[in-house]
């Protein structure tokens, strides 16, 4: 399903740079001043000025007022927090996930909303010599198949409308649901059944059901599971959607501490 192309990698000097200011001072785990800092990277004052104003207006760092030395910010420890928050979703959903699976002999994905993508958090796969798999930390668009309708189907309706308005509905593949009443028709569906379904609508040949992850705290998550249209047939969709609510549940329960 999400398997693709190698592309050239391309690096930001400037980015590389700034991540070498912070990975020093969270070794040493104590401020230091420009000229130091300078010194010990190799890095030009001129340069080095820039990104330590740059990294400070975000948050990454403070500036003590008295010695004017630089230490760790805040905004670091709110996405550690965050990264945090993501790791507890797939410790929590690896156990649910590798029962899934074992049930529905096709592999499982869980990821969150990330924008307009969803990045995949965690994947269980099946163990059959023909099977989907992707690498973790792939993000997909968000309107693909199943995923978008399991997201919006969650959304305020109004929220829903206007994301489709920018955007609109992509045609991916000969099955797409392009039309936007038939799409808000089928967002219906998902709500009352708790299940999304994907026939070949964002790769051919590919199907997948997806179930929403109601999470205590953002970002929204979702569990889904694909195979090839020649093992994940219309019928076995419909058998194991139950599965794939009961797992979504399972999870999102595991996520409230068991309550």
């Amino acid at each position: 399903m999400f398997i693709m192309a190698n592309k050239k990698r391309r690096e930001v000097p400037s980015l590389r740079k700034a991540l070498r200011v912070l990975k020093l001072l969270a070794k040493e785990r104590k401020e230091r001043g420009l000229s130091e800092i300078a010194r010990e990277l190799g890095i030009s004052k001129s340069t080095l000025y820039g990104i330590l104003s740059t990294l400070e207006a975000e948050g990454l760092l403070t500036r003590n007022p008295l010695t004017k030395r630089y230490g760790l910010g805040p905004t670091l420890f709110e996405l550690a927090r965050r990264g945090l928050e993501h790791l507890e979703v797939r410790e929590v959903a690896r156990g649910p996930m590798r029962r899934l699976v074992a049930r529905a002999r096709e592999t499982a994905f869980v990821g969150v909303l990330n924008g307009r993508r969803v990045t995949i958090l965690d994947v269980v796969e099946s163990e059959e010599d023909l099977k989907v798999t992707s690498p973790i930390g792939t993000r997909v668009p968000l309107l693909a198949g199943a995923l978008g309708k399991v997201f919006l189907a969650h959304m305020e309706e109004e929220r829903a409308r206007e994301l489709l308005a920018q955007k609109g509905l992509p045609r991916y593949t000969e099955k797409s649901i392009t039309d936007l009443d038939a799409y808000l028709k089928e967002l219906k569906r998902v709500r009352q059944e708790g299940v999304a379904f994907d026939d070949e609508e964002y790769l051919t040949g590919i199907r997948a059901v997806a179930a929403y992850i109601e999470t205590p705290v953002p970002p929204p998550a979702a569990l889904w599971v694909v195979g090839f249209s020649a093992t994940l047939t219309k019928e076995k969709m419909r058998e194991i959607a139950p599965l794939i609510k009961e797992a979504a549940e399972e999870i999102a329960k595991g996520l409230r501490g068991g309550t």
